[in-house]
């Protein structure tokens, strides 16, 4: 069953995980953007990049794993840095391009020891940090 197909379908539809997989939207390199977003509270933590072993491992574990394109490799989140992510729902948007990953972040989420990510505030004119790194790490 293809996106189009899916818009107009009930509540309580469901369709295989290998179909829906063999349907998404993936990059010329096979990836689709992840954006994990904190479970409890709606937090927007960070966006990386997923093949399909990567999601189905994820779906299998419970441990959340990206591909790392500099690395050019499975990045399972917090392996060298113990700031794990645990999947607690995981869901495709209706294009069938971007996967929302609800997780439970433990530690700070961002390389830079920041919480999230996203801690560069954009307006007209300038950038402005807004957050800092997490204290205890």
């Amino acid at each position: 069953m293809d996106f189009k197909t899916l818009e107009s379908q009930p509540i309580g539809t469901r369709v295989s995980l290998d179909e829906l997989i063999r349907q998404m939207r993936w990059n010329e390199d096979g990836l689709i953007p992840a954006i994990a977003q904190q479970h409890d509270n709606g937090q927007v933590l960070m966006m990386a990049w997923m093949n399909a072993a990567a999601l189905q491992e994820t779906l299998t574990t419970g441990q959340v794993c990206y591909w790392s394109r500099s690395r050019q490799t499975y990045w399972r989140k917090g392996e060298s840095s113990g700031n794990r992510q645990r999947l607690v729902g995981a869901r495709l948007d209706c294009d069938g391009d971007t996967l929302l990953l609800q997780v439970d972040q433990q530690g700070p989420a961002c390389h830079t020891l920041r919480p999230n990510c996203f801690y560069i505030e954009l307006d007209a004119e300038q950038g402005r940090i807004i957050t800092d790194p997490v204290a205890d790490h």
